[in-house]
C-alpha cells in the first residue's frame, strides 16, 4: 500500500498517541489498583516488557513470501530479530538510559495524580528541550514558524496538564522538569539517529529498535533498583518480582500496547525532525481525556468536580495544540535541486559546500545530465527558498542548477 509521505508521517505519530493515551489509562488502572509503588511498577513493565516484546518480534519475523510479517505490516524496513551493530550500540546505551529515567518520572507522576490526563500534558514540555537540544547538536537550527508552534503547544500541554480538581504539586513539576523530560530528550533524540541509519545498506526497522531499547531500558533500571536497594537497605527488586506473579496480564497488556506505540513512534521520527513528531505526538492529551472521565466514572480514579473555570482553560490548552499541530502540518514545503558542475572542481567539494546550507536535507551525487542532486526541507518558502539560491550562488564551481518543488511524496506503509 502507498501513502504520500507527509499524510503517513502525521498518521503514524497520531495512531501513536492515541495508544499512548490508551496505554496510560491501563497504567493508571495498575497503579491505582495493584502496584501503587513507582519504582516497583517501572521495574515490572520492563522485566515482562523483555520476554514479550521478543515474542512479539519473533512472531513478526516469520517470512511470508519474499517479506517478514512485520515487514508487510509494520515496517517495510522490517526482515527479521538481529543483533544491535557496533555502530549503533552508543545510541542504544543512551536511548535505553533516557527510556529507564523517563519511565521512573511517568510512574512517579501517575502516583503523585492518578488521573492520566493530568499526567501526559506534563510531558509535552520536553518540545521546547528539543527545540533547543536540536539547534545546538543538528544542522537544521528549528525556523520561526517551528518554534512559534512549539511555543504554542507547549503553552497548551501546560494549561491541559491543570488538574480539573483545581490542584498543582511543586513536586510534581521538579520530576518533570528534571527527571521525564531529559529522559525523554535522550529516549527521542537517540531514538531518531537509530531510525536514520542504515543497516545493510536498508534503513533501520523500528521493531529492532524498539526491543533493543526495552532490553537497554531494563538493564538500566535494574541496576537503579539493585543499587538503591544495596545502600538503603530496602528490598524493591523483591518487591516487583513478588508483585509480577499475580498481575503479570496486567503489566503484560499495557507492554504490549506501548509496543505498538513506541514502534509507530519510531517511524514517525525518522520522516519528521524530533521536536516536529512530538508536537504531534502532544495530541495524546487530547484523547486521554475521555479515558479519564471513564476511569472516574468507574472510580478507578478520584472523581473531580466540573469547575466551569478549570474546564475553559483546559479547553483552551487544547485549541492551542490543535492549532499548533495545524501550524506544523501546512507549513513545511519540500523540493529538489539538480546542479551541475563545472569541469575541473571536485564533486565531494561542492557536496560539502552544499550540505552545509541550512534548509539541505540530503545531497546525493548523481550519474547523467546533473551532478548533484540536493533534497530541501524549508518551512518559509520565500525567505527559505531565496537564502538557499544566494548560498548556492556563491559557491564557486557550481554552472547551472534548476529548483523543482515537490508537489506530492509517497512512501510505502
Amino acid at each position: 500500500m502507498r501513502i504520500r509521505k507527509k499524510y503517513l508521517f502525521y498518521v503514524l505519530a497520531l495512531v501513536s498517541s492515541v495508544t499512548a493515551a490508551l496505554v496510560s489509562s491501563v497504567d493508571a488502572t495498575i497503579n491505582a489498583l495493584y502496584i501503587k509503588n513507582a519504582v516497583v511498577l517501572g521495574l515490572a513493565c520492563f522485566l515482562v516488557g523483555v520476554p514479550l516484546t521478543f515474542l512479539i518480534i519473533l512472531t513478526f519475523s516469520i517470512p511470508i513470501g519474499e517479506k517478514s510479517l512485520g515487514g508487510r505490516v509494520i515496517d517495510p524496513s522490517f526482515k527479521r530479530v538481529r543483533m544491535v551493530r557496533r555502530e549503533e550500540l552508543k545510541y542504544h546505551v543512551l536511548a535505553g538510559l533516557g527510556n529507564a529515567i523517563m519511565t521512573l518520572g511517568y510512574f512517579s507522576l501517575l502516583a503523585i495524580f492518578g488521573d492520566p490526563s493530568v499526567v501526559l500534558p506534563f510531558s509535552q514540555v520536553v518540545i521546547l528541550y528539543l527545540l533547543i537540544v536540536e539547534s545546538l547538536t543538528e544542522k537544521n537550527i528549528p525556523t520561526l514558524v517551528e518554534v512559534q508552534s512549539s511555543v504554542i503547544v507547549t503553552f497548551g500541554a501546560i494549561l491541559g496538564s491543570i488538574s480539573l480538581s483545581g490542584t498543582l504539586s511543586v513536586e510534581a513539576l521538579l520530576v518533570v522538569f528534571f527527571v521525564v523530560n531529559p529522559g525523554w530528550v535522550l529516549f527521542t533524540l537517540y531514538q531518531r539517529k537509530l531510525k536514520l541509519l542504515k543497516i545493510d545498506g536498508r534503513p533501520n526497522d523500528s521493531l529492532n529498535i524498539r526491543f533493543w531499547n526495552v532490553i537497554f531500558g531494563c538493564l538500566f533500571i535494574s541496576l537503579f533498583v539493585l543499587f538503591y536497594d544495596l545502600f538503603s537497605g530496602s528490598s524493591l527488586f523483591i518487591e516487583t518480582i513478588n508483585a509480577i506473579i499475580p498481575h503479570w496480564n496486567w503489566v503484560a497488556l499495557t507492554m504490549f500496547l506501548t509496543f505498538f506505540s513506541y514502534v509507530l513512534y519510531i517511524r514517525a521520527l525518522g520522516l519528521g525532525k524530533a521536536s516536529v513528531t512530538q508536537a504531534v505526538r502532544a495530541s495524546t492529551i487530547i484523547f486521554v481525556i475521555p479515558f479519564s472521565l471513564m476511569l472516574a466514572y468507574f472510580g478507578v480514579i478520584d472523581y473531580f468536580s466540573m469547575n466551569p473555570v478549570l474546564l475553559v482553560i483546559k479547553l483552551i490548552g487544547v485549541i492551542l495544540i490543535v492549532l499548533g499541530i495545524l501550524s506544523f502540518a501546512l507549513t513545511l514545503v519540500k523540493a529538489y535541486i539538480f546542479i551541475r558542475v563545472k569541469p575541473g572542481y571536485s564533486i565531494v567539494d561542492i557536496m560539502n559546500k552544499i550540505w552545509d546550507i541550512h534548509g539541505v536535507n540530503r545531497v546525493v551525487a548523481t550519474t547523467g545530465p546533473y551532478d548533484l542532486v540536493a533534497k530541501i526541507h524549508t518551512r518559509t518558502l520565500v525567505k527559505g527558498y531565496e537564502n538557499i539560491i544566494r548560498k548556492l550562488e556563491s559557491i564557486e564551481g557550481i554552472a547551472e542548477y534548476k529548483w523543482q518543488s515537490v508537489l506530492k511524496e509517497w512512501e510505502k506503509i
